[in-house]
């Protein structure tokens, strides 16, 4: 039987746990110290990555990343999954507000960030917005393979503005 000593010691063994694919021990863990401590901020950030990512719970997921962000605003992990999560599920009301928060936090990638909110704003057609945000993502990003995929989101961006600005009338007499 393990023990442990601190919070501390309990939340690094969850992480290693998840990082070694026990993500069900990692869950206990985690729940563990949550129910000692319901403000331990950042295993309520790893309790959402496994239910985003693993379980696919992504209401609960929801409420462990902004419990997280509420706790521990400055934590810059968990800005970039909050997001992705209310990207893939269209919160339209939630998405500026998590990327204009996340974009004052240091250690954030802003790249990411304009790269998800560009992803929005192309999901709901609106290509002048998504090219908005696309571009500021490629001034802002420092990687070779990062780059080339924010280059092709701009490349598709423009191409469904010049798809969707093509209307072909005819005049009847």
């Amino acid at each position: 039987m393990d023990t442990y000593y601190t919070i501390e010691e309990k939340y690094l063994q969850a992480v290693d746990e998840i990082a070694y694919g026990e993500a069900p021990k990692g869950l206990q863990l985690l729940n563990e110290i949550i129910a000692n401590d319901p403000f331990y901020a950042r295993a309520h950030y790893q309790l959402g990555m496994i239910y985003y990512y693993n379980v696919k719970d992504y209401q609960t997921a929801g409420f462990h990343f902004k419990t997280c962000c509420e706790l521990e605003p400055s934590f810059p992990d968990v800005y970039y999954h909050y997001l992705h999560l209310v990207v893939f599920l269209n919160m339209n009301n939630k998405v500026l507000e998590i990327a204009q928060k996340a974009l004052a936090i240091p250690g954030v990638g802003a790249s990411a960030i304009h790269n998800l909110t560009g992803l929005y704003y192309e999901k709901n057609r609106n290509w002048t917005n998504a090219l908005k945000y696309y571009r500021d993502a490629f001034f802002e990003v420092t990687g070779k393979t990062e780059r080339e995929h924010i280059e092709a989101s701009i490349e598709r961006v423009k191409m469904k503005m010049r798809e969707s600005s093509y209307y072909q009338y005819n005049l009847a007499d």
